[in-house]
């Protein structure tokens, strides 16, 4: 690996696809779900020695978007590596939060600076980009909401179709983002849950192809470029704590790949940061599994909470959220929607940030875990603020108006 390069190459190292639990390959030509052998997570694998040659810690004459880590990204044509901008988020120094909350070194990955306005975009974009490499033009989505935007967006601006499958009780606003971006969209009743089974049967009858949390292998990569971003802006030092609002848990499992490819390719050495996971208290699968020391989590039932991205109550990757929390020494928090709420108020106010309820929970979580003494004041924390608030019109009019009596 070198240094310094003027150049570099415009390829990707695809290799192939393995399966996160029985190892067994398939070919990155195949249009893939699951793994057809045993129903589980499947990667997409690099020949990391030959993307050393070109990859490096220089990556100033690079594209600031998802597709800044070409070599260990999936799409090989690069005619198919569309974008709207995603991804190269602003790290933001949340001094006065840091100070109020005891830490002196607490930063906020701004992902609400996508263009869908949540982390969302770098998945999809990654999956619809690949999708189409592979001759795939309509993808089906369960969504909690800003998946299904996300979807949308990137269908639109690639001449695909997104088929969005969501609760019925999402709020409004992400319901009309789905149908103003051409998502046609179909509204569910109870769960994201309820939501993929009805997309199976859909899949069945159709054919359409499933772009779900975790259920094909590219979605994962776009997500994992928020891990190559955020060591990067930081000189690749890696932080001691990464704190990470966790519904289907696509981005704690994408940053986890995302470490363990950079130290293959010289980039960073065997450290590695806590990852943090936070739930609500009202639906905590991952929570209750790890605090169990389990290595799945059970199906949480009755689950609920005003943050539609944290309302997940099964994660089919929930046996990779948990192996990175165990791997890195980390931890699993429950918030209170109450704490939610009271974070929301205080990111905006100490901040200037209207944080979206799942970005949120980063802050209600590490000020517990500050006062349990589980991250001490002086460590590098970094919270992912996974949507900007400004996607929640309902919420700010029930938490700052109504409440004041405005």
């Amino acid at each position: 690996m070198k240094d310094q390069k003027e150049e570099y190459s415009n390829e990707s190292y695809l290799e192939s696809v393995i399966c996160t639990s029985c190892n067994k390959h398939y070919s990155p030509t195949q249009k893939l779900g699951l793994c057809p052998a045993c129903n589980k997570v499947l990667f997409a694998q690099y020949n990391l020695e030959r993307a050393q040659e070109s990859f490096s810690r220089n990556t100033s004459n690079r594209s600031y978007d998802i597709w800044r880590f070409l070599e260990i990204m999936p799409v090989v044509n690069p005619k198919f590596r569309y974008t709207l901008g995603e991804g190269w988020t602003p790290i933001l120094n949340l001094r006065n939060a840091g100070e109020h909350s005891g830490l002196k070194n607490l930063h906020l990955k701004e992902e609400g600076y996508n263009p869908t306005g949540t982390f969302k975009s770098r998945g999809l974009c990654a999956a619809v980009s690949k999708g189409i490499e592979l001759g795939i033009h309509d993808f089906v989505i369960p969504t909690a909401g800003n998946a299904g935007a996300a979807l949308a967006a990137y269908a639109a601006c690639t001449g695909t179709k997104a088929h969005v499958f969501m609760p019925d009780d999402t709020p409004s606003f992400l319901q009309s983002e789905v149908i103003a971006l051409g998502g046609e969209l179909t509204l569910i009743p109870g769960l994201i849950t309820d939501a993929a089974a009805q997309v199976q049967i859909a899949i069945e009858n159709q054919g359409w192809f499933d772009v779900s949390t975790l259920k094909e292998p590219y979605r994962v990569e776009g997500k994992k470029t928020m891990g190559l971003e955020l060591l990067e802006q930081f000189n690749w030092q890696v932080p001691d704590v990464i704190v990470y609002p966790t519904g289907g848990g696509t981005g704690i499992v994408g940053m986890w790949k995302a470490f363990t490819e950079l130290e293959e390719l010289g980039i960073i050495g065997s450290e590695r940061p806590r990852m943090v996971t936070v739930q609500s208290s009202t639906c905590a699968p991952i929570v209750r599994a790890f605090e169990k020391g389990r290595k799945t989590a059970e199906f949480w039932k009755n689950a609920k909470t005003f943050a539609p991205g944290l309302r997940v109550p099964a994660a089919i990757g929930d046996y990779l959220i948990l192996n990175a929390l165990y791997e890195s020494k980390g931890t699993a928090v429950v918030v209170d929607d109450s704490e939610i709420i009271l974070a929301i108020k205080e990111l905006a106010k100490l901040e200037g940030i209207m944080q979206a309820p799942e970005g949120a929970s980063t802050y209600a979580g590490v000020r517990k875990l500050v006062e349990s003494g589980e991250i001490d004041s002086s460590e590098l924390v970094i919270l992912f603020g996974t949507g900007s608030g400004f996607i929640y019109p309902s919420l700010w009019k029930d938490i700052f108006l109504e409440q004041n009596n405005i």
